[in-house]
């Protein structure tokens, strides 16, 4: 008797000791002692522009914070930073309403939020949300920490646009009542968000227009034409076509991004920035040929090319003038189009195995 009452104490005491444990390690998880290095937040840290955006951040002696609920982001985007000893993954809604615990803070990029088309049809109610309530938490915990805010928009604000091609005075032209507008519009309003809180807190904000952008990373079943398209000659489908094939998409490869990202926050400039690559504007028939050309490259059989019926409001056109970026960020894209597809390519396959 005496034994077994000795037993449950003994696993008493040591499921308290892991729960203080538990606890402790959370504690100092956000506990960042004081040093000159910056303390960064990167929402949606688990998806293709959060991950690489952290993994930079990590490379140029930032500590870094990553917060992905994972609804659309893919821990083994970030399993390996785990193992790093300047980042900290945590998994959590950017609308929750949670005490921050961060001893200091000095920047916030703001990415969490679906950015396909497939997710946000998905899940509107979450991706507006996430542009707007997420938007107003990370204000709130920027101002608490006097920190700097750079908002993650989007080419989307453009709607199908009547320009070409589209500069950042353009207002747009967006059907505020079509499947796309929880996405465009959301991005919007995230902007105006930014706007106010710079205009009545004196919030330091930074506004990243960001147009398509690829790598490896991508989710291979987001639905966006190089996933499909790749994903589709690998498993030897067909390869589906929205439409005539002849809409155009300027594509940006992810290193060119991450390096925008990191010299817009470290600007001056409060107003929204094009980050995009107007070098490579390709009509989704040739991306479909060169993604088989590649594919051929690497020992994959050609599949057949099949249209089906274009989706709703989706942009005839789009293509950047980044001239704004140029000027105040010196920044300009330098990965062609194939060498990012390339390395994205080899990605996939690898992934597919």
């Amino acid at each position: 008797m005496l034994a077994r009452i000795r037993h449950k104490h003994y696993i008493i005491l040591l499921v308290s000791s892991c729960v203080l444990i538990y606890l402790i390690y959370n504690t100092l998880k956000y506990d960042i002692v004081t040093s000159d290095r910056s303390v960064v937040l990167v929402t949606g840290a688990a998806g293709l522009v959060g991950s690489h955006l952290c993994e930079e951040l990590l490379k140029r002696n930032y500590i870094v914070y990553g917060l992905d609920n994972l609804s659309t982001g893919q821990i083994r985007n970030i399993n390996w930073l785990n193992s790093l000893r300047d980042f900290y993954f945590v998994n959590r809604d950017v609308t929750d309403k949670w005490e921050d615990g961060f001893t200091r803070l000095d920047e916030i990029y703001h990415m969490a939020s679906p950015a396909s088309p497939k997710a946000y049809f998905k899940d509107p109610i979450g991706t507006y949300r996430a542009n707007t309530i997420g938007t107003e938490s990370m204000i709130e915990l920027a101002g608490r920490h006097s920190a700097r805010l750079l908002f993650a928009s989007s080419s989307e604000v453009y709607g199908d646009p009547l320009t070409h091609p589209q500069t950042e005075i353009y207002w747009g032209n967006v059907n505020p009542y079509g499947p796309r507008a929880c996405y465009d519009e959301s991005k919007r309003m995230g902007e105006t968000l930014c706007f106010i809180a710079q205009q009545l807190y004196g919030t330091e904000i930074r506004i990243a227009r960001i147009f398509n952008t690829f790598g490896p990373r991508m989710h291979p079943e987001d639905g966006r034409v190089i996933s499909n398209f790749i994903m589709n000659g690998i498993k030897g489908d067909d390869i589906f076509i929205y439409g005539d094939g002849m809409k155009t998409r300027s594509f940006m490869y992810i290193s060119d991004l991450v390096d925008g990202l990191i010299r817009l926050m470290a600007s001056n400039n409060s107003s929204p920035i094009n980050l995009g690559n107007p070098y490579e504007e390709h009509n989704v028939l040739k991306v479909a040929k060169i993604i088989q050309e590649l594919l051929a490259e690497r020992g994959i059989a050609r599949t057949r090319i099949n249209y089906i019926q274009a989706l709703q409001d989706d942009p005839t056109k789009r293509k950047p003038d980044i001239s704004k970026a140029e000027e105040l960020l010196d920044w300009r894209p330098t990965v062609s189009f194939e060498d990012g597809l390339r390395k994205t390519i080899d990605y996939f396959i690898e992934l597919y195995k």
